[in-house]
C-alpha cells in the first residue's frame, strides 16, 4: 500500500505483479529471498522494503513535494515502523502472542496515536498544511490498527486522527491503489502501474 502510494504520486511506471503469498511464483522468490511484498526489481538492484520503495519513487519524481518535510517527519515514520508497528502486530495478531496482554499492547499503540491526534488538532496533516511522506507512510498502519476493532477505535476520542484517516479512506487516491488484480503466474503478462 505504501509503495503503491509513492509510485502513484511519483508517476513512475512500473510493471505490477500481484502476488498471492501462499502461492509464490519462482521468479518472485528469485528476485527476493525474503519472499515478502512489496518487491521492486530494478535493473541494478532489488528493493524489498516499502519505505525504501517510497524513497526510490519519490527520488525519481516528487511532484507533490512529499519529501519536503522537516526531520521530525522521518522521526515519526521511524516511531511508526518501530514501537507502534510492534504494538499493532501484538494487537492485530494477539493469538500469536499468548504471553502478552492484548490491552497493554493496544495501549502502547495508543500512545503514538494520541501523539498523531495532537498534531492533527493544529493542522490538517502531520507536518502542517500539506500532505507529506509522513502522512502517506503512516496512514496505512493507522488503518490497520483501526480495522482491528473499528467500533472501539471510533470510541477513543481521536476526532482529528479519525477525520484524517477517514478522509484518506474516502479518497480517489486510496480507491485507486486498492484495485485488485489477477494473481500473477509465471509467464503471465503484468499490469502497468500507475
Amino acid at each position: 500500500m505504501r509503495a503503491r502510494l509513492a509510485i502513484q504520486s511519483s508517476g513512475q511506471p512500473v510493471e505490477l505483479r500481484e502476488i498471492v503469498l501462499r502461492n509464490k511464483p519462482a521468479p518472485f522468490l528469485e528476485a527476493s529471498a525474503k519472499g515478502t511484498v512489496p518487491v521492486l526489481q530494478l535493473p541494478d538492484r532489488v528493493i524489498d522494503e516499502s519505505r525504501d520503495i517510497m524513497m526510490w519513487a519519490l527520488g525519481q519524481s516528487d511532484p507533490e513535494g512529499w519529501l519536503d518535510m522537516a526531520a521530525e517527519g522521518f522521526e515519526l515514520i521511524a516511531t511508526c515502523e518501530g514501537p507502534f508497528k510492534k504494538a499493532l502486530d501484538h494487537t492485530k495478531y494477539a493469538v500469536r502472542y499468548p504471553d502478552l496482554d492484548e490491552s497493554e499492547q493496544r495501549e502502547k499503540a495508543m500512545l503514538f496515536l494520541r501523539l498523531l491526534n495532537d498534531r492533527l488538532t493544529k493542522h490538517p496533516f502531520l507536518m502542517g498544511d500539506k500532505r507529506t511522506l509522513a502522512d502517506m507512510a503512516i496512514l496505512p498502519f493507522v488503518r490497520q490498527f483501526a480495522n482491528t476493532d473499528r467500533a472501539w477505535f471510533d470510541a477513543q476520542d481521536l476526532g482529528p486522527l479519525t477525520q484524517w484517516l477517514d478522509d484518506f479512506l474516502m479518497s480517489d487516491r486510496f480507491s485507486s491503489i486498492m484495485t485488485k488484480y489477477s494473481p500473477w503466474q509465471d509467464g503471465q503478462d503484468q499490469v502497468l502501474f500507475p
